[in-house]
Order: C-alpha cells, then sequence, then structure tokens
C-alpha cells in the first residue's frame, strides 16, 4: 500500500504518568487536564506546512503500559518520527525508554535519519529526580535531541514539536502553515548585499 505523502506521524512513548497526553492535548488544543486519565491509544491531526504545500501532522499518543506490543510495533513501523518522553521526577521513567529506543532502532534500522526527541517532561516540578545534563548525557548516546518541557506550565511545548520537524531532513516542515513567506523572505535576506556580475 503506498505512504500517503500528506501525512507526517509522529509517535509519542513513554511510561505512563509522565505526561504524554499532557503534552500533546497542550500543542493540539491548547488545553491541560490535572486529572491522570490513561491512554490506550489516540490520534490527533494538526494541519501543518509541508514542502511548500499543506500536510497533515499526524500525532499518536501511545499507551504508557506494556500490554500492547503489537500496537507498539505498528506505530514505530508507520512513524515518520518520534518524542521519548520521561518525567524529571521519576528515574525509572526514563529506564524505561530503553527498551522502546532498542524496538525502534530494531524496526526502523538506521535511525540516524529518523528525527527523534528525548523529553523531560514536568520541569516546573520541584520533586525531580532527574538533572537536565543526566538527559542531555542520554540523548547524545542515542544521538538524538533534547529539550526539557512543562505541559502544565506550557513551556517549550510549541518548540518541542517544531523542533522536532526541523530535524526531518528528507522535507521541509514547519507548524506554521503560511511559512511559505518566511522562506522566501530568508532568501531575499540571503541575497541582500551579494554582488551579481551582468
Amino acid at each position: 500500500m503506498p505512504e500517503q505523502s500528506n501525512d507526517y506521524r509522529v509517535v509519542v512513548f513513554g511510561a505512563a504518568g509522565v505526561g504524554k497526553s499532557s503534552l500533546v492535548l497542550r500543542f493540539v488544543r491548547g488545553t491541560f487536564r490535572e486529572t491522570y486519565i490513561p491512554t490506550i491509544e489516540d490520534t490527533y491531526r494538526q494541519v501543518i506546512s509541508c514542502d511548500k504545500s499543506v500536510c497533515t501532522l499526524q500525532i499518536t499518543d501511545t499507551t504508557g503500559s506494556h500490554q500492547f506490543p503489537a500496537m507498539q510495533r505498528l506505530s514505530i513501523s508507520k512513524g515518520h518520527a518520534f518524542i521519548l518522553v520521561y518525567s524529571v521526577t521519576s528515574r525509572q521513567s526514563m529506564e524505561d525508554l530503553h527498551p522502546i529506543f532498542e524496538e525502534i532502532c530494531q524496526i526502523k534500522g538506521d535511525i540516524q535519519k529518523i528525527p527523534i526527541m528525548l523529553v523531560g517532561n514536568k520541569s516546573d516540578d520541584a520533586q525531580r529526580e532527574l538533572d537536565a545534563s543526566e538527559g542531555q548525557a542520554l540523548a547524545s548516546k542515542w544521538k538524538c535531541a533534547f529539550m526539557e518541557t512543562s505541559a502544565k506550565m506550557n513551556y517549550n511545548v510549541q518548540e518541542l514539536f517544531q523542533e522536532l520537524l526541523n530535524l526531518e531532513q528528507r522535507r521541509t516542515i514547519s507548524l506554521q502553515v503560511d511559512g511559505k513567506k518566511s522562506k522566501q523572505q530568508k532568501k531575499k535576506d540571503k541575497l541582500q548585499g551579494k554582488c551579481s556580475v551582468m
């Protein structure tokens, strides 16, 4: 079955309770809920700019439990980019990402061309077990990007998704649907001050 090129699929993984759904809902709807409701799997869609046209950013918010390994494998095989979320308040939640990362490597093969963001969520929480430097160290080991976020305070949420899209090398993707102007403007800015011989 041919892949739809107008979809860009981002899959969000992480242990239960690290704030995956909170990050996704904060990004897609601008909302935050205090209560924890376990997710089986939810998919959200957002229109974005992609290769000078419009495409759909499809965000799959996966379950935090390991009850559905087949669903996890399917999400990895269909995903274009991955967000691996842990909570800075739980060292175990970072440990829980190791088998998921290994499975992404196994299914995707060469992951150097695949955008992966390691995310330390709940950075607003005073009950930290993990320092930002520990997240940075793991990201360096895995050769992926790293960012700390707070879905509650809406800190780095928009930036997280934009940064993930910036990592995509096969296409030009932006959260701003009207982002075309800025690229043309950048080209103009680059050309300014350059002499051309006619």
